[in-house]
């Protein structure tokens, strides 16, 4: 058996007297899109803070790739290849579209400053196959019209994007997203909902926390679902959507009989 990419064991997190996340333990497996759902207040993103100790857990443990991440700081567990957007989109000001995308590859480039402002061939090389690569993602999701837009020009919706296709340029092995839908029109969640396909077939592993239960549901392998810091319920799409106690923590009230 494969073991998982990412293994949450009994996460606790209590900010004062309120419980937030209380002994979550999850797994996601390799080249999977797997959702994060919950009401408001449910500690998905807090989930998503404990994974990458933006917040020390009060208890717990999480391993990616077997490796335990405890006292490893963000930027370490980054360069392990564990990698996160946030909810509201966070261009880089002074930037285009483009240039946005090339920063999110600063771990990938092999050759030094030097090397590219001599022209060295494999320097060269080196930037030109970045371009394209970060242009095809500009066109998988409907903006290469704007690589050479400044980025924070763009709306809300569109930075969204560009934030996504950023962390993705890093070539994460497993990428957590938070809301990524937020604000994006019904063309622009068809496109992240392309994106997140197809990289998902070339084998990233991704961990979505989503309030567009359509999205989630045609996108995601499996479904993860908390609901006052706890979980509540993991299966499939299809089995989540049949699932009474979902129902009924996302209405607020009982679930009838069929």
């Amino acid at each position: 058996m494969t073991p998982p990419r990412l293994a949450v064991q009994g996460l606790t997190k209590t900010f004062g007297g309120l419980r937030a996340v209380s002994d979550c333990s999850f797994a996601v497996a390799p080249g999977t899109v797997v959702g994060l759902i919950g009401p408001n207040g449910s500690g998905k993103t807090t989930v998503f803070n404990l994974i990458t100790n933006l917040f020390p857990a009060d208890r717990g443990e999480v391993r990616f790739y077997g490796r335990s991440l405890r006292g490893l700081t963000p930027g370490d567990i980054a360069a392990l290849g564990l990698l996160r957007t946030f909810q509201t989109a966070r261009v880089l000001p002074g930037m285009t579209t483009l240039e946005n995308l090339l920063a999110g590859a600063h771990r990938q480039i092999r050759h030094g400053a030097a090397q590219h402002m001599l022209w060295l061939p494999a320097a060269l090389r080196e930037e030109r196959s970045l371009r394209r690569h970060g242009e095809a993602l500009l066109a998988l999701v409907g903006l290469g019209r704007f690589r050479d837009v400044a980025a924070t020009t763009l709306p809300m919706g569109a930075q969204k994007l560009v934030e996504v296709c950023r962390a993705l340029m890093a070539r994460p092995q497993l990428l957590l997203l938070d809301e990524p839908a937020a604000g994006l029109n019904d063309a622009e969640t068809i496109e992240l909902a392309a994106l997140l396909c197809a990289v998902r077939d070339f084998g990233l592993t991704i961990l979505l926390v989503e309030h567009n239960m359509s999205l989630v549901m045609d996108v995601a392998d499996q479904v993860i679902v908390l609901d006052l810091g706890q979980l509540l319920a993991q299966g499939t799409p299809r089995q989540i959507q049949g699932d009474r106690r979902v129902i009924e923590a996302y209405l607020g009230v009982e679930a009838k009989e069929p």
